[in-house]
């Protein structure tokens, strides 16, 4: 099934935030923010275990699971299993470093075997408070938090979680499964796998308007001749294109803050968001599928679907392409 046939609609919400990343967040305002989304008609929520150890899942299981399963999507992620011990040692997130400090104390274990995927499923779905998931993606097995070793976790996943989700798919317990990182040579090597294929991809951070370039080289046109959608995570670059200060889990740096001044510019020229050509941007490309831009307050529901509604008039995507603040290759939504 492709993702375009699953998915309700071409925005989505993703929890990481929910599961206390980057700030302590109060349960009633994590819930309110669920809610919000909720009564606003987003019916698409992308969760998964590693974020704040389980916290996210829990916060949104809280809200969804009172409402009738078949009116929503469901997907979280394989990869860490969250374990009843609590962890007495600093987490090791590779690039990551202390993304999830404010969240539950436990210890998780960074597993991609198909033991360890069973595991992980049957701990979401208990978090969630669900019977079944829609789409399960296979977390994090790249550079990112693996550096060199990550070819290692690739392989673990292929014979291990690949095959499991491919199964449980086969079988129709889930409707989808492919991979959700934040670099695209993990998916580039599954595409190019005679194995069973992924339905599609979530790709964080790697295809923005500030980070595009890459993806466009060789992912995404594989993607297309494969007929692999993909969901845009991150369309904010980690919330420096939304009035944040960083840029990819980290305070951005001073060249990445020339370029969304130059970006913030150009937007105020044409009277427009700057979250509305984010959103704009990442939908363009014929790979995708929907975006799935976080949050941690209510009101931020509303700026989302406002931004993804908003009128941008073409001379803005001609003014962007014109000041070279886009890849030549990146499709345009009027195709400037």
């Amino acid at each position: 099934m492709s993702l375009t046939d699953l998915l309700p609609g071409k925005l989505g919400f993703g929890t990481a935030p929910l599961g206390n990343m980057f700030r302590a967040i109060p349960d009633d305002e994590a819930r309110a923010t669920v809610e919000a989304a909720w009564d606003q008609g987003i019916r698409y929520y992308d969760t998964a275990p590693f974020y704040g150890a389980g916290l996210a899942e829990q916060r949104l299981g809280q809200v969804i699971s009172t409402r009738p399963r078949d009116s929503y999507v469901l997907s979280t992620k394989v990869g860490r299993v969250i374990l009843d011990e609590v962890e007495t040692d600093v987490p090791d997130f590779g690039e990551k470093g202390g993304l999830f400090e404010h969240g539950n104390p436990n210890k998780i274990l960074h597993e991609w075997t198909a033991d360890a995927t069973e595991r992980s499923i049957e701990g979401s779905l208990k978090r969630l408070g669900v019977d079944r998931l829609d789409i399960v993606w296979v977390h994090d097995i790249a550079q990112d938090f693996h550096g060199d070793a990550w070819i290692q976790k690739f392989e673990e996943a292929r014979t291990g979680a690949f095959r499991v989700l491919s199964r449980l798919r086969d079988e129709g317990v889930i409707k989808a499964w492919g991979l959700g990182v934040n670099k695209t040579e993990p998916i580039e090597l599954t595409l190019a796998l005679d194995e069973p294929q992924p339905d599609g991809f979530l790709l964080a951070g790697r295809y923005t308007l500030l980070d595009h370039e890459h993806a466009l080289e060789r992912l995404l046109p594989m993607a297309q001749e494969q007929g692999v959608e993909m969901v845009v995570g991150g369309p904010y670059s980690s919330g420096i294109l939304a009035g944040g200060s960083h840029f990819e889990y980290q305070q951005a740096p001073p060249a990445i803050i020339e370029k969304v001044s130059r970006l913030k510019a150009l937007t105020e020229k044409h009277g427009i968001g700057i979250k509305a050509a984010a959103l704009q941007f990442s939908l363009a490309h014929p790979v995708s599928a929907a975006v799935i831009p976080g949050a941690t307050r209510p009101s931020r529901i509303a700026e989302d679907l406002s931004a993804l509604n908003e009128r941008i008039p073409a001379a803005f995507w001609h003014d962007l392409r014109a000041a070279g603040l886009v890849s030549p290759a990146a499709p345009l939504p009027d195709a400037a």
